[in-house]
């Protein structure tokens, strides 16, 4: 068992230190002020989100980028809150802005990738930029992205997802988890081995994503319009898939309100792991899921038997330093240390956090906007 322990170990210690190793190769991105030339489509399904329009509005009208080159379409997904009144006021006080609503058609499984088709398919211009209901935006986020597609010649654009800061436990258990997948995301970028990206922040180009049909292939897959996507565009053109690592282009969502919803998105997210084309999205999920259960697996063991003792202090205090490496310098990218002040007690909690998620994905259905999706 030790020898299959090391092996494991080293793998997983191998994985996160070429992660740190891609996350310093990204270099911080900051806004050169390119001349506006590309148009944008600005997607945004939503579903009972009347209490958070007003934000994520707020911050389209003040997006440094001329109203001409971009638009907004908002996808109702079978709203029943009063969201009506909020976008006639935003047209009103904004006729600058070029907006369209329109409905979703609900006929798969998967009503986010439905909503994205739709309004992809009306889109007046070429590039594609994704966001979600409970979000709001920089002001440069456009200029960063236009400035992305003519200095690297992009066809898709992963950008950075941010919390936004409660002070709570439960906001700081989500932030560390979440900030430990951004960490690894831009350190797989940085590697150029893209492992994953988020629908809440991305950029790709439209006649790309007709030339691979678009999500064909996934729909049956509730999530993943992020990831799929990705997989596909990198698999046809690996060099013009980058991340745009930037505090400007940086988008501010909010964390889940309970326990509950938290763990129903941790479900979700985890469900289409299965899922990927990518073997390295595999390997990295696989030895992150086994290092986990190993730490778990060598404390439960070193209650009854003592040598068990020292294999588990050397596992985990190696593992939640090296973790520490990659969250701290994610955290200090978005200028959020404070996020580390419960890094040690998640610590200990948070393999079997992980593994509890990753069986429940087995068996267990979960919930998404009042919706339950099976298994």
């Amino acid at each position: 068992m030790i020898f299959i322990a090391a092996i494991i170990s080293i793998c997983y210690f191998s994985i996160i230190c070429s992660l740190i190793i891609g996350f310093d190769k990204l270099k911080n991105i900051e806004n050169k002020n390119t001349i506006p030339k590309n148009k944008f489509s600005i997607i945004v399904p939503f579903r009972n989100e009347a209490k958070n329009l007003p934000l994520l509005l707020h911050s389209f009208s003040e997006i440094a980028y001329p109203k001409t080159l971009f638009e907004i379409i908002l996808v109702n997904d079978a709203s029943s809150d009063n969201y009506i009144p909020i976008i006639e006021a935003f047209k009103i006080k904004n006729p600058t802005i070029n907006y369209t609503l329109i409905n979703n058609t609900n006929i798969t499984n998967s009503p986010k990738k439905e909503a994205l088709t739709t309004a992809i398919k009306i889109s007046k211009f070429n590039w594609i930029v994704t966001t979600d209901a409970d979000c709001n935006v920089q002001k440069n986020w456009l200029n960063l992205f236009n400035q992305t597609i003519e200095d690297k010649n992009a066809l898709f654009i992963a950008a950075p997802v941010k919390f936004k800061y409660e002070a709570t436990f439960l906001h700081h258990f989500q932030n560390l988890n979440f900030i430990s997948l951004l960490g690894s995301t831009i350190g797989s970028f940085g590697i150029k081995k893209p492992i994953m990206c988020n629908g809440a922040n991305l950029c790709y180009n439209k006649a790309t994503f007709f030339e691979l049909n678009g999500f064909e292939g996934n729909e049956a897959i509730t999530s993943g319009d992020d990831i799929f996507l990705l997989e596909k565009i990198a698999q046809k053109s690996s060099e013009k898939v980058c991340y745009l690592k930037a505090n400007e282009a940086i988008v501010a969502t909010s964390s889940e309100k309970n326990w509950s919803q938290f763990f129903n998105q941790q479900l979700r997210w985890a469900s289409k792991t299965t899922t990927y084309n990518n073997w390295f999205s595999k390997f990295v999920g696989l030895i992150v899921f086994i290092e986990n259960l190993l730490v778990i697996i060598l404390g439960g063991s070193s209650l009854f038997i003592s040598e068990y003792w020292m294999y588990f202090i050397i596992v985990f205090i190696s593992k939640i330093l090296l973790d520490f490496i990659l969250i701290f310098k994610t955290a200090n990218f978005f200028n959020s240390p404070k996020w580390l002040h419960y890094y040690l007690i998640i610590s200990v909690i948070y393999s079997a956090f992980i593994v509890l998620i990753a069986l429940s994905t087995l068996f267990k259905n979960y919930q998404w906007k009042d919706r339950v999706f099976k298994k």
